[in-house]
C-alpha cells in the first residue's frame, strides 16, 4: 500500500477530506523521524514502536580497489511490532515450540 493508497482509504472510512490526511500524516512521519534523530524511541501501544538500533564499528573490503576499510559505529531506524499486533498478522496463533 501506497501512502496515496492510505490516504484515500483513511478518507473514506472517517469522513476527512484528503488534504487534511495528508497533512496529519506527514506531520505524523515527521515527528517519528525528528524523535528518531534526537534519540527518542516512539512507543506505539497495541501497533509497535520505532527505535534506534546502534551498529557496532566493522571491517568491510572494497572488492574493486582490494582494501579493508572501517565502517565506524552508527544508529538505525527499525521497527519492533506489538506481541498483539503480531499474534493478529499470524492469525491470532501463537507458534508452539516443538521438542526433540
Amino acid at each position: 500500500m501506497t501512502k496515496a493508497e492510505l490516504i484515500s482509504l483513511i478518507s473514506k472510512s472517517t469522513g476527512v477530506e484528503k488534504k487534511v490526511i495528508l497533512s496529519i500524516i506527514t506531520s505524523y512521519m515527521g515527528t517519528i523521524k525528528q524523535s528518531l534523530e534526537e534519540g527518542e524511541n516512539v512507543y506505539l501501544r497495541g501497533f509497535g514502536s520505532f527505535i534506534l538500533k546502534k551498529r557496532a564499528e566493522k571491517k568491510a573490503r572494497n572488492i574493486s580497489k582490494n582494501t579493508t576499510i572501517t565502517i565506524p559505529e552508527h544508529n538505525i531506524p527499525a521497527f519492533k511490532p506489538a506481541k498483539t499486533f503480531m499474534e493478529a498478522i499470524a492469525g491470532g496463533k501463537k507458534k508452539s515450540k516443538k521438542k526433540k
